[in-house]
């Protein structure tokens, strides 16, 4: 409310990495149904005990080429696209399970070298790259980032506002009308995100509480 925006335009992701099948269970129970994972190993042991629900998948952490065969048929969106040869195998795999995998390239925003994702700059020839080679099977929807961390509510507005102007200089260059999401903000900053324009904040502290050491 505070940003002027309407919270049906913004999706809830629940984060549930490391996180046993009753925290997700009790979150269906109450309604939610997006749900992300980082680690594929993870997922893949949860995802079938809900396959009677209809749940939306969204995997959002680094993915190794070799193990693109195993996202499109298990998850509904890809948030950390980074490579086109990441994409090529994604699409083979896709067109192979019959599914159309929603994608978003994961946008380095801080230049952090200890992060993934594309350097801001490398944004717009990885677009075009992915378009020219016509890869069915996976929709490019837009763009994913990580917020700086530390960092002021100024800072995190700033780097959150430079991924969507990507966002919008990319749909406008290339025309693209699809090319509408930002998967931006996480439990410490997701009220920075949206005030920035985030259609996806991906909460998992905020929702389920501290990580135990043993998770």
């Amino acid at each position: 409310a505070a940003a002027g925006r309407r919270s049906q335009d913004i999706r809830l992701i629940a984060l549930t990495r490391t996180r046993p099948a009753p925290y997700i269970a009790a979150a269906v129970a109450a309604g939610q149904r997006d749900f992300g994972e980082s680690t594929l190993q993870d997922a893949l042991t949860k995802i079938p005990v809900f396959a009677h629900a209809p749940l939306t998948w969204h995997f959002i952490g680094h993915l190794q080429s070799n193990k693109a065969k195993l996202v499109p048929g298990h998850f509904h969106w890809m948030h950390s696209l980074e490579s086109a040869n990441l994409a090529r195998r994604l699409s083979q795999r896709a067109q192979d399970a019959g599914v159309l995998l929603n994608t978003l390239i994961e946008v380095n925003i801080t230049r952090d070298p200890r992060r993934h994702g594309v350097a801001p700059d490398a944004v717009l020839p990885l677009l075009e790259a992915l378009l020219e080679a016509s890869l069915p099977g996976i929709a490019l929807r837009g763009l994913m980032t990580i917020g700086p961390y530390p960092a002021t509510q100024t800072q995190q507005r700033r780097a959150f506002a430079a991924v969507r102007t990507l966002r919008d200089d990319a749909a406008q260059r290339y025309s693209l009308p699809g090319f509408t999401e930002l998967s931006m903000g996480m439990s410490g900053d997701y009220a920075a995100a949206i005030q920035e324009g985030s259609t996806m904040v991906r909460i998992g502290t905020a929702l389920f509480g501290e990580r135990d050491s043993t998770q």
